[in-house]
C-alpha cells in the first residue's frame, strides 16, 4: 500500500485555523484554542492535532525555540486564496474563470467598493499574472 500524498489544499477546520494565524500572527496553540475554541467549542487537542497534520502538509511552519510551539501560516492569505480559487476554477468550471466570476456576482449583491475594485481590474491595461 502506498502512503497517502499530503494535500497543500486546506480542509475547512484547517482554513479556520490559518484565518486566525493571518489575523492574528504568529500563535501558541493556546492562543489559537482560545479564539477558535470560544467560537466552535474545540478542544485544545483537536487544535494541536490540527495544527500538527498542517505541519507536515507544509501549511503551517512551527518554531521550537522555547518550551511553546508557536505556529505561523507558510503562505501569506492572498496566495492561499489564489491557490483555493485556482482549483475551485478548475474542478467546478471547466477552467472558466468568466464563469466564476459570473457566478460569484450572481450569487450576492457586490457593494460598490467591490464593483469599483472589479471594474479597476478589468481597467488595467496589462494584467499581471498571478506569482
Amino acid at each position: 500500500m502506498s502512503a497517502r500524498k499530503k494535500s497543500s489544499r486546506p480542509t475547512d477546520a484547517e482554513l479556520e485555523l490559518l484565518q486566525v494565524l493571518w489575523s492574528k500572527g504568529p500563535s501558541t496553540v493556546r492562543e489559537v484554542h482560545d479564539i477558535v475554541g470560544e467560537r466552535r467549542g474545540v478542544t485544545y487537542a483537536t487544535v494541536l492535532k490540527l495544527l500538527q497534520i498542517m505541519a507536515t502538509k507544509n501549511l503551517v511552519t512551527r518554531e521550537t525555540d522555547s518550551m511553546t510551539h508557536v505556529y505561523k501560516a507558510s503562505s501569506s492569505r492572498r496566495a492561499m486564496q489564489r491557490l483555493l480559487v485556482a482549483d475551485l476554477v478548475e474542478r467546478a468550471f471547466e477552467g472558466s474563470a468568466t464563469s466564476l466570476a459570473v457566478r460569484a456576482l450572481e450569487g450576492r449583491r457586490s457593494t460598490p467598493e467591490e464593483l469599483d475594485e472589479i471594474r479597476r481590474l478589468l481597467d488595467e491595461p496589462k494584467r499581471k499574472k498571478p506569482t
